[in-house]
This record gives structure tokens, sequence and C-alpha cells, in this order.
């Protein structure tokens, strides 16, 4: 089968799976939220510090929250149906428009973060599998290991303390200098800057996956039949490592790459908060101490729907990586 009509066919059961999948995200997740004490009202009366029962009643009754359940639901829905997320009682905004603000932030640094970790874990891996047993691969074994146990949280804070306050090289937090004023390249290197420990921060632990991943799938493709062909062609070991081994090792790690996309999202929320960082994460940690929970609702549905495409483009990865894979 041709390469196209594969493609159309893993698009038609994407979209034919994310329908009611994220439909059903949405009804889950707001009922779960509903679940939490207080709401934005309650929140925004006690900050005042002097609103007495007819104000909150009246804070409650502007933002439905003393409706049915059911019937707030039906509302959420209906503002969905009309391509709508609402409105968040905290900020004032549409949350449509608060998500917009923040969302390039958050997807150039999940972009980022998922990139390192692709090229460091994949090359840590692929040298793993080539020193097997030996002094590399042992050394390169424990970082991995500690890569994973570590929590980012922990290692954000120890990356700020070594570049940041020891060393001076990198920015401890923020997305840009203020009152610099840059422009053009400047700017974007000056971003660049500030992206660097936030970025490593998020893509440690998954190194530390896609390592030894890849050199655990590496080395079961160098057992295999067409591998060994390969070598008997008079191929060099280096031709035969990327050509053969590599690309069909490969498979795994997108799968993974895909799944870990929620992950990413939710490590960005300790990330965001340890670098302030004005994200989606630092955005969710917001509404979650304000119980915005339109806010919450909007980022959950933009997570569902990034993680739902993204499948889609592994699915057609993987039968691009493998010829053998069949698209049903």
């Amino acid at each position: 089968m041709s390469k196209a009509p594969r493609i159309l066919r893993a698009l038609r059961r994407t979209t034919l799976q994310a329908v009611p999948t994220i439909l059903g995200i949405v009804i889950l997740n707001f009922f779960l939220l509903r679940l939490t004490p207080g709401d934005a009202a309650d929140v925004l009366a006690g900050e005042a510090g002097a609103a007495t029962v007819e104000t909150l009643a009246a804070l409650k009754a502007k933002f439905g929250f003393d409706l049915p359940l059911l019937q707030q639901l039906a509302g959420y829905l209906d503002n969905l149906f009309h391509f709508s997320l609402g409105q968040s009682p905290r900020y004032n905004q549409p949350v449509a428009d608060l998500i917009a603000a923040r969302l390039p932030n958050t997807l150039s640094l999940m972009g980022l973060a998922l990139g390192f970790a692709l090229l460091i874990g994949i090359t840590l891996g692929a040298v793993m599998a080539s020193c097997v047993g030996r002094l590399p691969d042992r050394v390169l074994s424990v970082l991995a290991l500690l890569f994973y146990s570590i929590p980012s949280f922990w290692i954000g804070l120890m990356l700020i303390v070594l570049f940041s306050v020891k060393l001076g090289w990198l920015p401890s937090g923020g997305a840009q200098t203020i009152g610099a004023g840059l422009t053009g390249w400047d700017a974007l290197v000056d971003k660049a800057r500030y992206q660097v420990l936030p970025a490593a921060s998020l893509a440690l632990f998954y190194v530390a996956i896609y390592a030894r991943l890849t050199r655990g799938d590496m080395l079961e493709v160098k057992a295999q039949d067409y591998v060994r062909t390969a070598r008997a062609k008079g191929l060099s070991p280096f031709a035969v490592t990327t050509g053969h081994v590599l690309r069909n090792a490969l498979l795994p790690v997108t799968t993974m790459a895909g799944i870990h996309l929620g992950g990413l999202m939710g490590g960005a929320v300790v990330v965001e908060t340890v670098y302030s960082w004005p994200g989606l994460g630092r955005l969710a940690y917001e509404a979650v101490m304000g119980r915005d929970f339109n806010v919450l609702l909007g980022i959950l549905l933009l997570s569902s729907l990034l993680v739902v495409a993204i499948n889609a483009l592994i699915d057609i990865l993987q039968a691009w990586l493998d010829p053998r894979i069949e698209v049903r």
C-alpha cells in the first residue's frame, strides 16, 4: 500500500476515536473538579476580606455556581459547541484569550525539552548499546538511573544554584530581560537563555527513559537475522547501526514520546512555577489556587487535544519508519 492511503486511514481512525474520547475527558474533568471544595466565588470573597453572605450569594449567581450541577455541565458543553471556553471569574477575561497568551511559551518549552530529551537520550542509548558491558555503558546507566530517580523540581533548584547563583551564566527565572527593549535576533537569543534551564529540568527525566529504551531495543534488534545479513554483505558497522539497528529501534521510542506529552504538560506545572515561566503550567497552578475551574477545564481540554494530535503524528511516523505496520 502506498504512503498516502496509509496516512489518510491513520487520520480517519484517529478522528473517529478522538471525538468520544475528548467528550468523555471533558465530562469526567468537569465532575472531578466540582468535587473540589470551594469555587472562585469563595476565593474572591475571601480575598475581599469583608464579604457578606449576600455578596457571596451574588457572586455565585453571577458566575452560575448556584445552578444545579447538571445544568452547569449543560451550559459548559453548550459553550464548547459554540467554540467558546467560557469566562474566567478570577481574571474576568475569556479563557481562550488567557490560554492563547500563555500557549506559545509552553509549546516552545515543551518542544525544546522533548527535542533535547530525544536527541540526547537516543544518542546516549546508542552509545550504551555499542559499548554494552564496558565502562561507558556502566557510567551512562548510572547517570540515567539518577536522572530518572531525581524529581524535576529538585533538579531545577540545583540547576539554578549552579548555573545562576554560582556561575552566573544563565538567568534564574522569567521569560526575558525586563526593560531591555531587544528586537530581532538579540530578543530571540535573550529568550533562549531563559529557556535553557527550564527545558533541561523538564527533559532530564525523559533523557533517562529514552536512553534506556534505545539501549534495550538496539540490543534486541542487533540479534535479528536481517542485521546479520547486512553485516555479511560487507556494510560498515556505522551503516549497519544507523540504517538497520537504530531505525527499527526508534519505533518504541517514538511511541513513548507521544505518550509522554501529557507528562510533559504535567511536569511543566512544576517547572514553570520554579522558574516563574509564564506558560500554561503556571496558569494551571494559579487556577488551582484560585479555584478557577473554567481555566483548568480549558487547559485540560487543550492538553487532551494536543495528545490526540501528537498520537496521530506518531502513528504516521511509525508507518513511515516500518512499512510492515498496517494502519487499520
